[in-house]
């Protein structure tokens, strides 16, 4: 049955298509993943027991890297990349200028500085074509930000890495799931990080994972997520022994037992999920790509995307307000809508820390006053899509009539 829908937009006093905020984000648990958590927490390890090295192995296995090692955090997976590929002070590190803060902050965490490039106006990953020129003898590494879902440009990404001799760094905290020219998101880079919030693909709540296939840099990562300690208490107790070393500064970046159950638990529904986003985003592109007042971002050919995030653009242009009125309007109808990302160097710290200033990069400026993120997530029913659709086009259509 169609909802009466009113004339009048919410944020002006009329009847608000719902009536409750339907979140940008949201996780699904099920029985299954209750059972998982509760079986571990009746068991003898809660922390630094077997489950951390089942949900590495499974997850390893999932992404086509050898090596996975699970830390308390996406902010954590990226802290520890930092660190186990030897980022010190005065070293730089090539970001994209739209992305969650955190991509840059680990860099500044080690005494590192981030250097931004533009983003492709189109997708809102990192331009490959400008990463060259800000490279310095000073830079060590890329970090490229899978936005949204959608991978990276790897090959150029890659074949520039390599002819400077530099690491390559997936930020893959929004794609789990997404693939590459047929490979798989965390077999891409020299390390690929990934995040478990509950607004991603999957939770432990909080968490993290970080992939490589360079044994030596697992060892850093694991040294790292442990106080820089050789040996954890698992291992310890394994071998009867007390005796351990700090062998270097580490941080407390530990995921539990009980966090790796509910991990595992959520991975085996990944495909699911997956092709639940999927459902959510094909219907969003159906009505959107045609829409007089929002576009969409552009998907590549070679990729498939795992939609963490579903970003449209508005055709302010065509429109008599701005994306916070919009925004506003939106969740006003109850639409849990968002933007990501204000470009990092726009924030405050940034501005002091490293003196950057507007018209660094010119197209993330641009993007960043048009864009707004609509709800997507597995937990979705077709009546949420339903819901969203008219709310934006009774919010936009408003504002375009009044043009």
């Amino acid at each position: 049955m169609m909802k009466e829908i009113s004339a009048k937009l919410a944020i002006d006093g009329g009847t608000p298509i719902r009536t409750s905020v339907l979140p940008y984000g949201h996780h699904f648990i099920d029985e299954d993943d209750i059972a998982a958590v509760v079986e571990v927490l009746c068991s003898d390890w809660l922390t630094t027991g077997p489950k951390i090295a089942e949900f590495e192995e499974a997850f390893s296995q999932m992404v086509g890297a050898r090596k996975a090692v699970a830390v308390s955090s996406g902010t954590a997976a990226l802290h520890a990349a930092m660190y186990a590929i030897g980022i010190e002070p005065g070293d730089e590190v090539i970001v994209p200028a739209i992305t969650f803060a955190a991509t840059a902050n680990c860099v500044v965490f080690q005494g590192g500085i981030p250097i931004f490039v533009d983003v492709d106006k189109d997708t809102l990953l990192i331009d490959p074509h400008q990463v060259e020129a800000k490279i310095s003898p000073r830079t060590k590494a890329i970090i490229a930000v899978d936005y949204a879902g959608q991978p990276c440009e790897y090959d150029l990404l890659r074949e520039i890495a390599q002819r400077y001799g530099l690491f390559l760094i997936a930020d893959a905290c929004h794609a789990l799931g997404a693939k590459y020219k047929g490979q798989p998101v965390g077999s891409l880079a020299d390390v690929s990080v990934f995040s478990f919030h509950p607004v991603k693909h999957i939770t432990t709540g909080e968490g993290g994972m970080i992939t490589t296939d360079d044994e030596r840099v697992a060892h850093r990562l694991r040294l790292f997520r442990n106080h820089g300690i050789s040996t954890d208490h698992h291992e310890r107790s394994l071998k009867g022994s007390f005796y351990y070393e700090v062998v270097d500064l580490g941080y407390n970046y530990r995921l539990t037992d009980f966090q790796c159950a509910l991990g595992l638990s959520q991975l085996r529904k990944l495909p699911e999920f997956l092709r639940r986003r999927h459902i959510v985003a094909e219907r969003y592109n159906q009505v959107f790509s045609a829409h007089p007042f929002v576009e969409p971002l552009v998907v590549r050919s070679d990729v498939f995307h795992s939609y963490h995030l579903y970003v449209v653009r508005l055709h302010l242009d065509r429109m008599i307000t701005d994306r916070a009125q919009i925004f506003r309007a939106l969740r006003a109808e109850g639409i849990g809508v968002n933007v990501h990302y204000l470009p990092v160097y726009l924030h405050p710290y940034y501005r002091r820390l490293f003196a950057t200033k507007p018209g660094l990069c010119p197209v993330a400026e641009s993007m960043y006053q048009r864009i707004i993120t609509l709800p997507i997530s597995a937990a979705m029913t077709m009546e949420d899509v339903d819901d969203v659709i008219l709310a934006v086009d009774k919010v936009t259509r408003y504002y375009g009539r009044c043009n």
